[in-house]
């Protein structure tokens, strides 16, 4: 007898986090792992199709990957975080969105679209540590679909992950609760966000509300992760000059030390009725940003056609303190996060003395259970 890819799912999870759950009477419970805030009734799931109430128990994603690779940490984006070092990244099935663009359709609507096919191979959280321990990656890290549905199962592998002293971070498309956050954080350091755009028509058609998302980068930021925000610039979507100055201006407005990524579309998934992002376009969306005050903006996608634009440099005296060209670092000059000419700190989570023969091969690499 033949099983379903959701009966399969199905039978591959783990109770909820109590942080994550709040019982609302009747047999119904409320999620509370995304912005959506589901109200579950037994037998039905959320609008992520994973998270599900089965007597009265929510019952969410655990003991599996999807997806399993060690990527160069640049690659999530992270630039401000150990430079030039390996990532051990992994995802699991199902996303809160339903993006038109997604990059990772395949896994993240597994669900919702019969065309996406990916499965689960089933693990066990010390193995992913001892993997990152193995490959040399001092950073494990939550991505592909969206890690806030499958938070639960991503704090059982941060745990011990983190009491072996590695840093564990979160790529994320910020649709966050104050809970889960505060579930997070005693893990997890780094947290990407994509800003998708700023307006809330466009972020409905996503599947979510715009300011569920700010008010996440706001908590983050205020709550002592280290924030990294992506935009991809998507033409006639969200790259019109006054919504760009107004995602620049919001980040500002919260820290000029964020970094920001702006990076070029290409066609994917359900949205192929338009062209690649150019490079002029990046341009304006970088102007935008050191108009508004950012200190740190990077375009990203483009590799070798975006100029010094994806290198970082010292705020204070301009001098050049990381090299890169697309996934490879080619210089890190940093000294204990600081600029070795004018000393003025820059923020990041950085290694105190990473050797040059630490860094990466700029290349994600798959690995096998």
């Amino acid at each position: 007898m033949s099983i379903s890819l959701k009966e399969l799912l199905e039978s591959k999870t783990l109770p909820a986090a109590s942080e994550l759950t709040a019982v609302e009477g009747d047999g119904a419970l409320r999620c509370l792992a995304c912005g959506h805030r589901c109200l579950i009734r037994e037998g039905k799931a959320g609008v992520c199709k994973v998270r599900f109430n089965q007597g009265g128990e929510l019952r969410v994603p655990g003991g599996y990957v999807a997806g399993l690779q060690v990527d160069p940490i640049e690659k999530k984006p992270f630039f401000h975080a150990f430079p030039g070092r390996d990532a051990l990244s992994f995802g699991m099935l199902g996303c809160d969105l339903h993006c038109s663009y997604c990059q990772n359709w395949v896994s993240s609507q597994v669900l919702r679209d019969e065309r996406a096919i990916a499965y689960p191979h089933y693990c066990a959280p010390e193995q992913l540590v001892d993997m990152a321990i193995q490959q040399g990656a001092p950073v494990i890290v939550s991505t592909y679909n969206e890690p806030l549905i499958t938070a639960d199962w991503a704090m059982r592998i941060f745990r011990p992950a983190r009491e072996r002293g590695l840093v564990c971070g979160f790529v994320s498309n910020g649709n966050a609760t104050p809970e889960v956050l505060e579930y997070l954080r005693p893990c997890v350091d780094l947290y990407k966000v994509d800003l998708k755009s700023f307006q809330d028509a466009n972020y409905r058609k996503l599947g979510c509300k715009l300011d569920t998302v700010l008010q996440s980068i706001e908590r983050l930021k205020a709550m002592g992760f280290w924030v990294e925000i992506v935009t991809l610039i998507v033409p006639d979507f969200n790259d019109a000059p006054g919504e760009v100055k107004d995602i620049a201006r919001f980040i500002a407005g919260i820290s000029p030390d964020i970094p920001w990524h702006v990076t070029a579309f290409h066609p994917d998934y359900k949205m192929t009725d338009r062209d690649r992002t150019d490079a002029d376009q990046l341009d304006r969306a970088y102007d935008a940003g050191k108009e508004a005050g950012l200190r740190f903006v990077y375009q990203g996608n483009l590799p070798g056609l975006v100029a010094d634009r994806e290198n970082t440099y010292c705020p204070s005296c301009h001098s050049l303190l990381i090299q890169r060209h697309g996934f490879y670092v080619l210089a890190n000059h940093i000294k204990a996060g600081h600029c070795p000419q004018c000393n003025t700190p820059i923020p990041g989570v950085w290694e105190a003395a990473a050797p040059k023969h630490s860094l990466g091969s700029g290349v994600p690499r798959p690995i096998a259970l």
